[in-house]
Formats: structure tokens, sequence, C-alpha cells
């Protein structure tokens, strides 16, 4: 559209201006006699050539009517209707080769040579410019319109928006009789009754009287009340009867659901509301109503009524189910309410039955475990993560007994949580067994750490005793103690003895545990390079009873088993993996393939592939093993991973 630099913007919006255009449903029709009458006439009163009624639409005018143009559109870029239409008073242009505003534009520089165009706005009483009727001619005119002229083009706009707003109305109308006629023939609805009492004829419309197996010529004139009633179910009519007469007899208010026996064989079910009126006397003369089919929704009530008496059967199987079952069972609503728990709950907390619902369970965890208890179950609840979490929960004897916590969401078939559905196991008795073990473990390492401390100091003793063997002896019980330091992070672990590495990295990790291999001069002989990497307490003991088994087995049988030999380990991360390679140079040569893997090849493929997920492959090369662990790049820092993706 061409518009002038300093062109006010509209007073309207745009957006609703096209809505409001699109409710004519005007655009693309056909040519219209009405429509054609008037830019004739146009074109007469103002003796020019060429005379349209112009509707603006996004992106071009669209000619309702035209003459002298031969074309049904335009761009809007050469439109001169679009900028009438910002003009209240209308837009003329005597002479468009010296006007800014158009004089570049094709149709003036081009066929058909237009100089002069008078328009006027076309406007919907709520303000919204639709377009313009507008005469054009290609001589220019300095005077513009006569007087005549301008007021008769005036008066023809305002005949056009005429024409549109009754088209608008008619086609209102038209929508919303077809909207009445299609929500009749997907409703309920049956039809509508009017019972004159004194005479005793009901008059109803097709729709009724086709339900009740009236003909409709008959339901029209009138037929005695007896001929609908007939229709009714034989076990409802009797009590229909004294509704109305109740109604007759009473306040005029009458609502019935009963059953209409139809023509056909089939039972429909009817709600029948109506109104009796009375004379000034109070004697009963008129009963209009209406009267709805309500089949589908009886049968939805006895569906339901149906599902519930299963759903109450299920529960009382599920109750009784959850209840036979060792664990105490709990649920919850999506956000976290208890509402439910099996008897064993109340038989091993002793609770008062339903004291704990709600929030109350929390108080039955021991304090020291309440925080980190409701820490998880939140996190559950926000991520739709499945709970699980090992606390001491108070048992009926007053004492705490450890119990494992497992929850998981139900969803429907969107993925939302319906509910959740937990149990509490009591592993009081396995903790122990647990804490047993590692009290054995933890004297077992103790007593391994003071053998390889009495070692150390009976290679001390003789080192005094022996002053020319002061130098291996200081090398032998450095490499005792880094056994003794590679040995706690190779023994087994719980979660309370876990070992703590503190923010290290890997190559100084890997470094020290080798400190136990170096040659006489204390020069290491497993070389480690490449790239480094963040490394945590969770990955410590795997990766070191992983190294500390081949360190062990090159040191009985290859690369380190024979002066001079030397293992490169080199890691290098690739994308979202972290690659090891361990190779050996300088053993013995290997001839074949070990026909059977000992205890530490296993627990070195266990290491790698249970604990941190990854691959171990071997190549058993002449010249030296060459060994490949293959780890997803999270594998050495599992803590820091966790939380990142929380």
């Amino acid at each position: 559209m061409t518009t002038a630099p300093d062109a006010v913007l509209p007073a309207w919006d745009e957006s609703d201006r096209l809505a409001a255009l699109r409710e004519y449903g005007i655009l693309d029709t056909g040519p219209e006699k009405a429509f054609d009458e008037l830019v004739t006439l146009a074109a007469r009163v103002c003796e020019a050539p060429m005379a349209v009624i112009s509707l603006v639409d996004a992106r071009r005018q669209w000619f309702k009517a035209e003459i002298g143009l031969g074309v049904s559109e335009t761009p809007l870029s050469t439109s001169f209707c679009a900028l009438a239409m910002m003009e209240t008073d209308g837009l003329v242009v005597p002479d468009a080769r010296s006007d800014p505003r158009f004089d570049c534009n094709p149709l003036v520089t081009g066929e058909p040579h237009i100089r002069f165009y008078a328009g006027r706005r076309l406007t919907t009483p709520e303000g919204l410019p639709l377009g313009a009727l507008a005469v054009l001619d290609t001589q220019s005119r300095a005077e513009g319109l006569s007087e005549l002229q301008a007021l008769t083009l005036d008066t023809l706009a305002g005949q056009v928006m005429s024409q549109l707003e009754l088209r608008r109305a008619l086609r209102q109308r038209d929508l919303s009789q077809d909207a009445t006629r299609r929500a009749l023939a997907v409703s309920e609805y049956v039809g509508a009754w009017e019972w004159d009492i004194v005479a005793d004829r009901v008059t109803a419309d097709e729709r009724f009287a086709a339900m009740y197996g009236v003909a409709p010529d008959v339901a029209a004139e009138g037929s005695p009340i007896a001929e609908f009633m007939r229709h009714i179910h034989a076990d409802d009519a009797e009590r229909v009867r004294a509704e109305v007469s109740a109604a007759i007899e009473g306040q005029g208010e009458f609502a019935s659901e009963y059953r209409i026996a139809r023509p056909d064989g089939s039972v429909r079910w009817m709600l029948a509301r109506g109104q009796v009126y009375f004379d000034q006397d109070g004697a009963p003369v008129r009963f209009p109503g209406v009267a709805v089919d309500i089949t589908a929704r009886r049968q939805k009530d006895e569906d339901l009524a149906a599902i519930a008496a299963r759903l109450s059967q299920s529960e009382a199987g599920f109750r009784a189910l959850a209840d036979a079952m060792p664990q105490m069972v709990w649920s919850t609503t999506p956000d976290g309410l208890h509402d439910y728990y099996n008897a064993r709950w109340y038989e091993f907390t002793g609770a008062p039955f339903g004291s704990t619902d709600g929030e109350g369970w929390n108080d039955m965890f021991h304090p020291d475990d309440q925080d980190r208890a409701w820490s998880r179950w939140r996190h559950s609840l926000s991520t739709g993560e499945p709970y699980e979490i090992e606390y001491r929960l108070k048992h009926n004897s007053g004492v705490y007994r450890w119990t494992l916590g497992r929850a998981m969401p139900i969803r429907d078939d969107e993925g939302r949580i319906t509910r959740w559905f937990g149990t509490c196991t009591d592993i009081d008795e396995l903790k122990k067994l647990e804490q047993g073990r590692e009290l054995v473990s933890q004297e077992l390492s103790h007593r391994i750490k003071n053998i390889f401390a009495v070692v150390s100091a009976l290679v001390a003793l003789s080192a005094r005793q022996y002053p020319e063997a002061r130098a291996f002896a200081a090398s032998l019980r450095t490499r005792i103690n880094a056994l003794a330091r590679a040995h706690e992070f190779v023994r087994p672990h719980t979660e309370t003895s876990r070992i703590t590495v503190g923010a290290t990295t890997l190559h100084s990790f890997l470094n020290d545990l080798f400190t136990a291999y170096a040659d006489h001069t204390g020069a290491a002989r497993v070389i480690v390079s490449g790239d480094d990497a963040v490394f945590d307490d969770q990955a410590a003991t795997s990766v070191a009873l992983l190294f500390h088994e081949l360190a062990t087995n090159a040191a009985k049988y290859g690369a380190l088993s024979q002066d001079g030999g030397t293992i490169d380990l080199t890691t290098r991360r690739d994308g979202d993996r972290f690659i090891l390679t361990w190779t050996e140079r300088g053993g013995p040569e290997i001839t074949a393939e070990p026909t059977r893997a000992g205890f530490g090849s296993s627990l070195a493929t266990l290491s790698v592939e249970g604990q941190l997920g990854g691959r171990l492959t071997r190549e058993w090369r002449p010249e030296g093993l060459k060994i490949v662990a293959d780890l997803p790049a999270t594998a050495l820092s599992r803590r820091r991973a966790a939380e990142k993706s929380r």
C-alpha cells in the first residue's frame, strides 16, 4: 500500500478490521445485481469511465463490483482505496501524476493510466473500515467532484453498507438457524406440547408426536391426553398420572422421569417438565411443557452404578490382598497426601487406625531420618521418579527398626500421576547382618593393615642391623606403605565405611596407587598420560580394584615381572565416553590366550561392567597384554553427574 511519509496510524486494530470483514461473508462471492447497479450509478453520475466497490483484505483489494477496470482484484501496493480507507471524509486525487503518493503507481504510469480518483470509505456500524466506493478517470480533474456528485457518492457508499449489513444479518440468521438445527439434531430434546385442559386437547410438535407414536397431523390439530398417556410404560403409567394430578391440584409445577414404549418395541426414558396455568377463579386451563430423551443418561447412571459396585468389590479385594501381604502397604493422592495404610502398617507401628493419614506418618521416623525422608519424598513428588529410601521406623515395641521404603507412581493414559502406591519392608535383621559383616570386614582390614605395619617395622629394624641394606629397605618400605594405601581402596566397603578421596583427579589417584610398583630408583614403571578427569569416591573402589588387579598380575606374570618392563596407561575423553588403555611392554612373550579366567580377572571385569557401566576388552599380544576399559564419561564422577541432572 502506498502511504504518505507523514501518514497517521489508524484508530483501529487491523486484526479486528479483518475479522469484521470476514463476518460479512462477501469476499470472493459472485456478482450481485444490487452492487452492480450501485457502481453503474456512481460512474454515470460522476461521469467516470471506471467505478469499483473495493474491499481491502490482508494482501489485496478485491472488487465486489466494478466497471471499466476488467479485473477482480489488485495488490495492496497499487491500491488507491487502501489509502482512501484511512480518510474519514474520503479521498480525492485530482491528478495522480503530480501526487507523490501515486506518481510511481503502475496503474498511473501504465494501463489503465489513472489520473483522477474519488473514493468514499465503507465503514461498519462499529467504526471499522472495510474498503471504499470509488470512481476513477483517465483524465485529471482539477475541480474534483461537483457538489451533486460528492453527495451522490456519499449516499451510494451508505447504500453499499446497507446491502452489506443486510447480507451480514441474513448470514448470521442462517448460521444461527443451522446451529440450532444441528444442536437439536444431536441433543436429547424431544419436543414440546400444550394441553388444553378444559377441552382435553393436547397439541404437540412433530418430534414429540413421533416419539409417542402419534401421527404429526393428529398432534398438530390436537388429541386427548389419553392418546399420549397410553404410550407410557405400564410400570410408570400410574405414577405419572398421579404426578399430573398433583400438579393440577397443587402449585402447577410438573417434573417426571418415565419410560415410553415406542411403536418399534424400543423403550426410551423421558424427562418431562411442565407448568399448569390457572384462570382467575383458580381453575386449571393450560398445561404446556417440554420433554427430553434421557435414555443415554439413565444408561450412564446404571453403568456408573455397576462400575461403583465392581469398584467396591475390587477395593475390598485389594484391601484383603494388601492386608495379607507381609509388607506394609500405603497409598497417597497425586500431591503425596497419605490416605491408606494396610493392616500390617498398624500392626507394625501400633498407631491408632487413621492417626497417620495426611502427614502424620513423618513422626513415625527416627528424628535423625525425618529430614532426609521428607527431602527424598518431595523430590519424587516433584519429578515423578520412583521413591526408595532406608530409614528407621518406630516399632510398636518402642524401638526403631530399619525399614526399606519404596513407592511407584500410577499414571493415566496421558501420563499424569493419579496415585502413588508404596511399601515398607522390615530390613532390620538384614541391616544387623550387614553391620556384623562390616564389623568383620573392618577387623580383617585392621589386621591386614597391622601386618603391613609390622612388616614395615621389621624391615626398618633389619636396616638398622644391616646398614648396607638401608637403601633396599627404604625402597621396600615405600612399596609396603603404598600397598597399604591401595588396600584401603580395594577392600569391601559399606556406606558408612566408604573411602573419601576428596576433590582429586584420576591421574593423581592412579599415580599414588602405582607407587608400590616403582623401580629401585623410585622411577614409575606405570606411566599415566592423556586426558585427566575429576574423580570422586563413588568410583574410587571400582577403579582401584581394576588397576590394583592389573598391576598385581603384571608383577606376577607380565611387564612388571621383569626388569625394564613398563606399562603405558593412557586416558582419553571421546564425546560422552572415557577410555582407559593399559599397554604392557618388556615382559615375557605371550604365546597364547589363557584357557581360563581367574578370580582376579573376573573381579576386574565386574568392576568395569558391573560397577562402572562400561566395557572391558583384552588383547593377548605377543609383546604384552593390552586392555581397554571403555566407560561412560560420568562414571568417574557419578555424584556430580547426579547433582547436575536434578
